[in-house]
């Protein structure tokens, strides 16, 4: 099995992965601070086993590296809190949709802080992802089969990309530092930062709301992480983009499937325009065909 192979096998089993993790959520019946809390304990767990077993625990951190993990860690556990609490409220299907306006807050970043170029193919995908966003919030609680607090899910969703287009900026600055140590040092500051607001005086008693807690620690953490890596350093740019929405897909599949949630003809459009846009992002398509000049031709993405 050549590189490619092996790393396309490794992202799609990763987004496959993480399609899930809305079931496991919804059915470990926990609230969403003890879901998050043992996520990041059970995760802490599994990736310490495996920077140990990668000998990965010899490198030495300077303050400065684990600081900056530390704060990517603080944006990812809320970035878990807000996705998670809007799984219940606004739907599986409809947040993860949401979610995935992450590479418009990553461009948004982009032009605010590093004073990169708006392209008029970027703003009409901004464009795009906004129209769809309007389809999903004028649906309204009573299109479809929806949460409990539909405008509030949307809107923690929304928040849960921000947080995520944080984490993804701040960890841009960890380059050359081992993936699964960064992901070890996120997890334990999930746990630090948890551990005062987690029920832990009262804790599951049935094995079942174990079994999620734990799977979601060790297969949606740890194994998920080893797998998404291990593609990354494996796969061009493009293919892990095109591979990275195998989740979403997946996502709103198991929320139709496990839940039997049907979404209404305006939020199936506005999911697919925001899915779409996003893709069309991340992938670098262009809109229009570029005159013929002398110019460099332009990058992916």
């Amino acid at each position: 099995m050549n590189e490619t192979v092996r790393g396309t096998v490794e992202m799609s089993a990763a987004m496959l992965i993480l399609g899930t993790i809305g079931w496991f959520v919804v059915l470990s019946g926990q609230p969403i601070m003890d879901v998050v809390f043992w996520r990041c304990a059970f995760g802490a767990l599994t990736l310490l086993i495996i920077c140990a077993a990668l000998g990965l625990l010899r490198n030495r951190l300077s303050l400065r590296i684990i600081g900056i993990a530390a704060l990517g860690g603080v944006a990812i556990v809320v970035n878990w809190l807000l996705l998670f609490s809007a799984f219940s409220r606004a739907s599986i299907s409809i947040a993860t949709a949401v979610y995935n306006t992450q590479p418009f807050m990553l461009v948004g970043f982009g032009a605010l802080f590093f004073a990169e170029r708006l392209t008029l193919t970027k703003l009409t995908w901004l464009a795009i992802a906004f129209a769809g966003m309007v389809l999903i919030v004028q649906s309204g609680p009573d299109a479809g089969d929806v949460g409990t607090d539909y405008f509030t899910g949307i809107v923690m969703a929304l928040g849960a990309a921000f947080f995520w287009a944080v984490a993804a900026i701040v960890t841009k600055k960890l380059k050359g530092t081992p993936p699964h140590l960064i992901a070890l040092i996120q997890v334990c500051v999930g746990v630090v930062m948890l551990a005062p607001f987690a029920n832990l005086t009262h804790l599951p008693t049935d094995p079942w709301s174990w079994a999620m807690l734990a799977t979601l620690g060790i297969v949606h953490t740890g194994l998920m992480y080893i797998l998404m890596y291990g593609a990354i350093q494996k796969l061009p740019t493009h293919l892990q983009g095109s591979l990275s929405f195998i989740y979403p897909v997946v996502a709103i599949l198991v929320d139709v499937l496990a839940f039997g949630h049907r979404l209404h003809l305006s939020q199936i459009v506005g999911a697919t325009a925001i899915l779409i846009a996003a893709a069309g992002m991340n992938l670098g398509w262009t809109l229009w065909k570029s005159k013929p000049s002398v110019a460099s031709p332009h990058p992916i993405k």
